[in-house]
């Protein structure tokens, strides 16, 4: 079977505490329950600065795992309000244990590991994102 590619469907901004931007990078979106449920299952890479980014429609206790994802992955669960509600870095590629949001969380990014330590990612920052213009 084919590895998806990576598709480019939007960007997303880090932020510092004082909303000044510091990191941008390319987001892959997961909005149907279909996407959701594949997510990055299959993929064996993700652009240095690409992560794909689950957006739901409102803030719920999320439940991920790594069964079917052979690429380790930093997973940011994220709050309505943007800032990020905790973080699971270095996941283990093929658990199936789960992964879960400390409190409810309406997004959740997902990026390749390590990614969060290199870049001095941590609660303290914010996320910005926008869809890409069609067309």
């Amino acid at each position: 079977m084919k590895e998806p590619q990576f598709q480019v469907e939007g960007t997303l901004d880090f932020l510092r505490q004082d909303g000044t931007p510091f990191l941008r990078i390319a987001i892959e979106l997961a909005e149907s329950k279909e996407e959701q449920m594949t997510g990055l299952m299959g993929r064996r890479s993700l652009p240095s600065k690409g992560g794909m980014l689950f957006v739901y429609d409102r803030e719920i206790e999320q439940s991920f795992w790594m069964k079917s994802t052979p690429l380790p992955l930093d997973i940011i669960f994220i709050a309505a309000d943007s800032s990020i509600v905790n973080i699971a870095r270095r996941t283990t590629p093929l658990s199936e244990e789960t992964i879960t949001s400390s409190r409810p969380a309406q997004f959740v990014l997902e990026l390749r590991a390590g990614f969060v330590d290199s870049h001095g990612i941590d609660e303290s920052t914010r996320i910005q994102w926008k869809r890409s213009e069609a067309g």
